[in-house]
């Protein structure tokens, strides 16, 4: 998993907890400088998908502490997720 931050590339690194094609994704972001585990859920909408994307701190302190830059980072990796997904053949 990869964030573009301040022109420079930021590397995490991640364990995948649970996959559940095609509706659920959990994994753990391991750094120890802000732990966080992450629950993706897809669900039909339509003819899109809807993904929530719910990330737990050990405590409240923590999450506020790294929401002042994560909120821009997720999204950096959503447009990403974006361009990917555009790019991919249509069925």
């Amino acid at each position: 998993v990869d964030i573009e931050a301040l022109s420079q590339e930021i590397y995490n690194e991640s364990a995948f907890v649970e996959i559940r094609a095609p509706e659920r994704i959990v994994f753990d972001h391991l750094k120890p400088m802000h732990w966080f585990r992450v629950t993706a859920t897809f669900a039909e909408a339509g003819a899109e998908t809807k993904l929530t994307f719910r990330m737990t701190f050990d405590t409240a302190e923590e999450c506020a502490r790294v929401k002042v830059f994560v909120v821009e980072a997720n999204e950096q990796n959503f447009d990403k997720l974006e361009a990917v997904l555009a790019a991919m053949p249509k069925d």
